[in-house]
């Protein structure tokens, strides 16, 4: 199950959309920046009936 986020860039401050698989569960991967093409730290929290908890990014230097 996809659901639509909004993703801040911790290196050039920028909001853009983009989506995570709540199917998944709970996980962490590295999405480039739609603006600024840098890679981004992105954490994802969902909890046990598959509802999106929480979405944070963070630089890779963090």
């Amino acid at each position: 199950m996809l659901e639509a986020v909004t993703l801040h860039c911790p290196y050039s401050g920028e909001a853009f959309e983009s989506s995570v698989d709540c199917s998944a569960g709970s996980q962490a991967y590295v999405e480039d920046c739609a603006v600024c093409c840098r890679p981004i730290e992105v954490q994802v929290r969902v909890d046990e009936a598959g509802e999106l908890v929480s979405v944070e990014t963070r630089s890779d230097r963090e």
